[in-house]
């Protein structure tokens, strides 16, 4: 509402800061308070322009600016400022002709939605899906059968076998995801860096098993669903090892469906045909890196 003899003070709440707009005829008496004896806040900021055709004064300060309070809600950020006016004699000095007066400013943002778009990178998902994805994606790995219709019974396989391995997350209420495998390894206990360990998926959503001569484990392209990925992995043992039981742990990891795939979050296959990597998803560059070993980790 524009500031005006009727209502002298006007506010906006702006994503990162507060505009307060005062009309000079502060008591709507037709007497102009003077501009320098307005301040905004506690640290009595200063305003930073005036209109003398329009009689108003204007302050700019950021939320957490000019001695601002916070007031968190389950619900809300409050931000709590004040605008003062302390009168100084002038003429006489015996006398004064109006009161002191403070207007209580506050700006209401909604926790659930983002107070500022500059803080949250465009690659990121929105910030409140951040936080639901710490409590509500459930990743998880199964040995599926040979026409991925269901989950295997049995965890037994003969050397020629290849296993088929699906990864899911179910994401709830979440923005649409894309589900990602960041690296796979086989060991013979429990321990991920335990010894002697093999690396089936590694730089970043490279399945580097399917490089190695005789094999033919890949990626399944395309995906039945955005939060599911399905690959395959000819069955193996470790040399000299006696032990029939093999672990393998993976890492998965999501970004958001719409968000390109990128050498960070990347599902790629080597094609023993082209001798060329390939992706389930995306331009065939970002799979460069599983050859050169340079691919970024973990961001």
């Amino acid at each position: 509402q524009a500031a005006a003899p009727l209502h002298p003070v006007a506010v906006q709440c702006q994503e990162a800061q507060v505009v307060v707009t005062v009309h000079r005829d502060l008591f709507g008496t037709g007497r102009l308070v003077k501009a320098a004896e307005l301040t905004l806040g506690s640290a009595a900021c200063l305003p930073v322009a005036q209109s003398a055709a329009e009689s108003t004064v204007t302050f700019v300060a950021g939320l957490h600016e000019c001695g601002s309070t916070l007031q968190v809600t389950p619900d809300s950020l409050i931000y709590k400022t004040s605008l003062s006016y302390k009168p100084t004699p002038s003429g006489n000095v015996v006398i004064m002709r109006t009161n002191a007066a403070v207007v209580p400013i506050e700006c209401h943002y909604p926790r659930k939605s983002n107070v500022s778009s500059n803080a949250v990178q465009p690659t990121w998902a929105p910030f409140r899906s951040t936080l639901s994805a710490e409590e509500k994606l459930k990743f998880s790995l199964r040995l599926m059968n040979d026409d991925w219709s269901t989950e295997r019974l049995s965890n037994g396989f003969q050397l020629g076998e290849s296993l088929h391995l699906q990864a899911d997350v179910a994401s709830g209420d979440h923005v649409p995801l894309r589900l990602f495998v960041d690296d796979c390894v086989a060991t013979l206990s429990p321990d991920r860096n335990s010894s002697p360990r093999y690396a089936l998926v590694d730089l970043s959503g490279c399945l580097v098993d399917g490089r190695s001569d005789d094999t033919t484990s890949a990626f399944i392209s395309p995906r039945p669903r955005q939060e599911t990925l399905q690959f395959m992995v000819d069955a193996f043992r470790f040399a000299g090892d006696n032990r029939n039981l093999i672990y393998i742990t993976c890492h998965l990891k999501v970004s958001p469906a719409d968000q390109a795939p990128n050498p960070l979050n990347k599902a790629c296959s080597f094609n023993k045909a082209s001798s060329l990597w390939a992706p389930v998803e995306g331009t065939g560059d970002i799979c460069s890196c599983c050859e050169t070993g340079n691919c970024p980790s973990y961001g």
